[in-house]
């Protein structure tokens, strides 16, 4: 464990150049006399650590010098691709490994590219989450990966939708992050992969033995093709409306830019006033209801029949309450 310490001590003086006492005891989540005596460890070791009092002072290595331990582990490694995201990093369990990953990259480049890299991080960050809603809690997502990355089964209880409570044993394939939500793309043996959103798993225990990956399984090709299925599955009738001039930003914020798009491309021109007739795909009647009275004014219903019924009962409603 201190050895680790002494290294990513190390890396962090190669990689960032001066720094004092309470930043080190910060980025490796130590207390400063601990900082301390780790600096007096590097030194009496032949590192050429050296201080500079003062306000602007703090560690430094010796102009020149630099370390060639920076080979990364396999775990290091893999770790990798969650290196710019650690709140996934985080609930995977591979946070350390990320960080650890990131400095000994930053450590083997030269200084040009590595200041680069350095301004790269601080200039662009990727927040997976969408704006209204959180991430999910999912206190099983550490399993799960490791059963994906060890291929072993995993015999769970899930939540469908509709509270539904069922038990499932599955070979699990691999982990997709989608807009905050973590999803398990898994096999009954002998079925069809599927997904299930590692939040709704209740139960979960690792089974003995291991699964094959079935030849040729493309986790990205899979996902593609389970979300294109997805889209045309969740759409199943459509709604005619007007929509007025200004509004399309604003509709496609609330039904999707693909959908309205799509709309728009296969509309009439606009009319005198400026309003165009589409027809949009819906996920249901009442879905639609509450996506379009959103746009308030913006939009008009015109079919089916039972969702303009159900736009006038809504503002009928509206108007009864604020009178």
């Amino acid at each position: 464990m201190r050895a680790s310490r002494l290294l990513s001590l190390l890396l962090l003086l190669q990689t960032r150049g001066r720094m004092t006492a309470p930043e080190l005891a910060e980025e490796l989540e130590v207390s400063v006399r601990t900082v301390y005596r780790d600096v007096e460890a590097l030194s009496a070791a032949g590192v050429p650590v050296y201080a500079d009092r003062g306000p602007a002072g703090g560690y430094q290595l010796l102009d020149g010098y630099r370390t060639r331990l920076n080979g990364l582990t396999a775990e290091e490694a893999s770790s990798l691709f969650l290196a710019a995201l650690p709140g996934p990093a985080a609930e995977l369990g591979m946070a350390e490994l990320a960080a650890n990953a990131e400095l000994k990259v930053l450590a083997a480049l030269p200084p040009e590219p590595r200041s680069h890299a350095a301004q790269m991080r601080e200039r662009f960050l990727l927040d997976v989450p969408g704006w209204y809603r959180g991430a999910d809690d999912v206190p099983h997502l550490s399993e799960v990966a490791e059963a994906v990355w060890d291929r072993r089964p995993l015999r769970m209880t899930y939540r469908r939708w509709g509270k539904q409570v069922v038990e499932r044993l599955v070979h699990p394939y691999g982990l997709v992050l989608k807009g905050g939500s973590w999803y398990l793309v898994a096999a009954p043996p002998g079925e069809n992969p599927r997904t299930y959103r590692v939040a709704r798993i209740l139960t979960l225990t690792t089974e003995p033995g291991h699964f094959d990956r079935p030849e040729g399984f493309e986790l990205a090709a899979f996902w593609r093709a389970y979300a294109a299925d997805f889209r045309e599955r969740m759409y199943t009738a459509t709604a005619e409306i007007r929509l007025a001039p200004g509004m399309a930003e604003l509709l496609a914020y609330t039904m999707g830019q693909e959908t309205v798009d799509s709309a728009l491309a296969g509309a009439g021109e606009p009319d005198a006033e400026g309003w165009r007739t589409l027809t949009l795909p819906i996920e249901s009647i009442t879905h639609a209801r509450w996506l379009l009275l959103r746009m308030g004014a913006g939009v008009e219903v015109l079919g089916p029949p039972e969702l303009r019924a159900l736009m006038v009962e809504a503002v009928a409603e509206l108007r009864k309450m604020y009178e």
